[in-house]
């Protein structure tokens, strides 16, 4: 098991959150995203979580992996095909962009 900075208090932030289920429908959206190159080839990964949280209508999917989710350069493709898909495109942001403090 890796030594997360910090693990439990994080794990406690989420604890009281809805677990939202992975449907066949969810795993064809993997699949797409993967055979179109938006992700990598890891189905329970990127891929993944972008298609849970698109499928649910998430406001936000919040990630620290900024090489295939919170990347500018891959929004826009992300966000056309998930137009083509009619699905739903959550804000893709980083602790760091929801916490900044914007009075500064």
């Amino acid at each position: 098991m890796v030594n997360h900075p910090n693990k439990q208090e994080k794990l406690n932030l989420v604890s009281e959150l809805p677990l939202l289920s992975v449907t066949d429908e969810i795993r064809e959206i993997v699949s797409v995203y993967i055979r179109k190159k938006i992700m990598p080839v890891d189905p329970v990964g990127d891929a993944l979580h972008l298609a849970i949280a698109s499928f649910h209508k998430c406001d936000i999917l919040l990630s620290w992996n900024c090489q295939n989710l919170v990347n500018f350069r891959k929004f826009d493709r992300i966000r056309r095909l998930n137009a083509e898909l009619g699905l739903f495109v959550p804000n893709l942001l980083t602790p760091l962009e929801l916490t900044e403090d914007d009075s500064i």
